[in-house]
């Protein structure tokens, strides 16, 4: 791989879009790529007076915005290093990250910062409130002269009017540090993950492979966490590198704002969860289906694929009907929706990847994507399974290339424990790779158990089969003293439409382990099952937090 500078490739991409629009939030304000520079100028020029110095650390903690991407690339182009920080996290995790990190600066919304206080983060030169960039604190009243002079000092470094021509952004090199990625941790205490340029590049070089139709006419809807770098890189980041307009939700993404989005965007991929496709699987596709004269149609051949053909127009046209296809990553996909996509051919692709590699590990078009895979090595990446038989025994996932972190920040023994002797990152997944490449997993490897005869349990092959029962929204699967026990969080708002109150529902929804164990395997049956009165905690990914509910 030949590297080229990341910031060098946004500032050839600025220039070359400066009058085109860059990023926009949905329904409000829309900056083109000269408006972007210009900010980020400015920001810079407040850098330099917070006396901010190439490789210090500026965290930022906010929900989606235009300005998070922008104090995201003001960061990164001036040579620091910027630090994501998941806005859902309390108050208490944002002082001991910020701290953790090192950082110098702390770019914050409204609504967070009413949770946190200065005087826990005495590290801090300045707090900057992000959709405005007013100074919320500083350490020095320097700081504060300069913002109220910010314009003068501007005019003073650009006499001649900010143009293209002024922008001359940090040049990095292959092994700096880019950026640090805090885990969101479904296994407890998030970790900073040290991503640096070259992975960044690698993405970027990956996503032009497979998706060279994307440029300054393209157009995304960013509804992931910015601060996931899933989000970050397939979201933000390729698509200003080759001139897309980026659209950001700036509100809470329910599936209702979602699909409003994506039909008034018209985006031209779109970058996904499972948990977002599974909703409104449930509540557009599913009960179409289970019409009486519908499934009769399902039944006759010939005529069922007149009624999947159907669906599927109306689902591409939900989703904006301009996009190549639908990418579903960060978490399991429903094994019943990806089989029923699959079926009518809708454009969808399961990828699979990591903070860790920033992210991307595997993908496949969707055109060549096998069922219930998530696809082949990607560009720069090799895959092996720590199996006696890779094909068909599952293993322990390990890769190697230029897409993975450098280690962990300030934390030697687990950077120790994730790499093996001769320098594979142990993933922590497990999974079987076929004779073509494509990559099937299994489970991760920690949350394996271990049955009573000494059989591998993958407690999320187990909730594949109760995600598929009626009225069923999410499930755990945990070992329960020898046993095992299914949580499942339901439909209660559906239960109450088909007439039942909720002691009758959840009786109802206990009453199913029968039928449950009927589609099992012996060695995994449940023992009983728990009905839970309200969602899981998730993640911003919307992956159940397991460490949480273990027994």
């Amino acid at each position: 791989m030949e590297f080229t500078s990341v910031n060098k490739a946004f500032e050839a991409a600025f220039k070359k879009n400066w009058d085109r629009p860059a990023i926009s939030n949905y329904q409000g304000v829309t900056l083109k790529f000269g408006d972007v520079a210009r900010r980020m100028a400015k920001l810079q020029i407040m850098f330099e007076e917070c006396g901010l110095q190439k490789g210090d650390k500026v965290a930022i903690c906010s929900r989606n915005q235009a300005n998070w991407a922008v104090a995201f690339l003001a960061t990164m182009t001036y040579g620091a290093v910027p630090v994501p920080l998941l806005h859902e996290f309390k108050s208490s995790n944002i002082h001991h990250l910020t701290n953790h990190s090192e950082a110098k600066i702390l770019f914050v919304d409204e609504v967070i910062w009413e949770g946190l206080s200065e005087s826990e983060m005495p590290g801090l030169h300045a707090i900057i409130q992000v959709n405005n960039f007013k100074i919320l604190y500083a350490a020095d009243e320097n700081i504060v002269t300069a913002k109220e002079h910010l314009n003068e000092l501007f005019g003073r470094k650009y006499p001649e009017a900010f143009e293209a021509k002024d922008i001359d952004y940090y040049e990095d090199s292959a092994d700096e540090l880019a950026v640090i990625n805090y885990t969101s941790g479904t296994s407890g205490f998030s970790k900073g993950v040290m991503i640096p340029y070259r992975a960044i590049w690698s993405n970027m070089q990956f996503a032009s492979k497979v998706l060279p139709q994307l440029n300054h006419t393209s157009r995304v809807v960013s509804m992931l966490p910015c601060a996931h770098m899933y989000g970050l890189m397939f979201e933000v980041l390729f698509e200003l590198s080759v001139g897309c307009h980026v659209h950001f939700l700036s509100r809470l993404p329910s599936p209702k704002v979602i699909m409003q989005a994506l039909a008034e965007v018209k985006p031209s991929v779109v970058i996904a969860v499972p948990l977002v496709i599974e909703k409104i699987y449930k509540s557009k596709v599913k009960p179409v289906l289970e019409k009486e004269g519908i499934k009769f149609l399902m039944k006759v051949p010939g005529l069922n694929q007149v009624v999947l053909n159907k669906v599927r127009t109306e689902l591409v046209n939900a989703f904006g009907g301009e996009f190549y296809e639908v990418i579903i990553g960060g978490a399991a996909f429903n094994k019943e929706v990806e089989a029923f996509f699959k079926k009518m051919n809708f454009p969808f692709t399961v990828g699979y990847g990591m903070t860790e590699c920033a992210p991307i590990i595997t993908y496949d078009d969707w055109k060549e994507e096998k069922l219930y895979s998530c696809g082949k090595a990607a560009p720069n990446m090799e895959v092996r399974i720590e199996s006696r038989d890779p094909q068909n025994v599952p293993g322990e996932i390990q890769v190697k290339g230029a897409n993975v972190f450098l280690g962990y920040f300030k934390n030697e023994e687990a950077t120790a424990d994730v790499f093996t002797e001769d320098g594979w990152f142990r993933t922590g997944d497990m999974g079987v790779i076929d004779a073509d490449g494509s990559l099937f997993i299994k489970g991760r490897s920690k949350c394996m158990i271990l049955g009573p005869s000494g059989q591998n349990i993958y407690p999320e092959e187990v909730e594949t089969v109760i995600n598929s029962q009626p009225y069923v929204v999410d499930s755990l699967v945990v070992e329960d003293n020898g046993g095992l026990t299914a949580l499942i969080y339901p439909d209660f708002a559906q239960g109450s439409k088909d007439g039942m109150n909720q002691k009758e529902f959840i009786k109802y929804m206990e009453d199913t382990l029968p039928e449950l164990n009927k589609e099992l395997p012996n060695y995994a049956k449940l023992k009983k099952i728990e009905v839970m009165s309200e969602d899981f905690e998730r993640t911003p990914k919307k992956s159940i937090k397991r460490y949480l509910y273990q027994r």
